[in-house]
């Protein structure tokens, strides 16, 4: 099977799998508020906010990461919304063990759904740095012969410790050099 059509499998796996849970979900969440008292349309209302808000907070997560902000509050409420569709699914169920876990199922699949679509980030193949070598040869032109022969490396004077916040004498550090305390280059 090749990439695209594993592709387009998934995708249609991805498609049904959505489309079911998230109907359940929004069915349970639906039924259980006209069952305690709301509307019908606030029915629909509150079921399209629960479950949409869910997969709207993976998007702000997921976007939040990649812009390097902080993500604890928009994951807190993605987990409360995420623990309300499934107090939703649970409160409708059987009495039992069993009656739970099945009931559970529509919700943490759609929810095991969006955690692995919005997880899925690109590849991103490393940076690749020109080799020195070759950096300053052209096609026509020989190998660079002014390359200093290795040395050995003396050992460093020992060093002075000073407060570092003690600036040197104007005239001692070099007009090149950037003059921030605490940076030696």
């Amino acid at each position: 099977m090749n990439a695209r059509t594993e592709s387009a499998v998934r995708l249609v796996i991805l498609l049904a799998i959505g489309t079911m849970a998230g109907a359940a979900a929004f069915t349970h969440v639906h039924d259980l508020s006209v069952a305690h008292g709301q509307p019908h349309w606030i029915g629909w209302a509150n079921a399209v906010a629960v479950e949409l808000m869910a997969i709207y907070l993976g998007l702000e997560l997921r976007a939040r990461r990649r812009a390097g902000r902080p993500v604890g509050l928009v994951g807190s409420l993605l987990v409360a919304f995420a623990l309300l569709s499934l107090a939703a699914q649970v409160a409708g169920a059987e009495p039992s063990v069993w009656g739970w876990i099945v009931a559970a199922v529509p919700s943490l699949a759609f929810l095991a759904l969006v955690k692995v679509v919005l997880s899925n980030a690109p590849v991103m193949p490393p940076a690749v740095e020109p080799d020195q070598s070759t950096a300053h040869r052209t096609e026509d032109s020989e190998p660079a012969t002014d390359v200093e022969p290795l040395r050995p490396i003396e050992p460093a004077p020992p060093a002075v410790s000073a407060p570092a916040a003690v600036l040197p004498a104007r005239g001692v550090v070099q007009p090149n050099r950037p003059h921030v305390v605490g940076i030696i280059r």
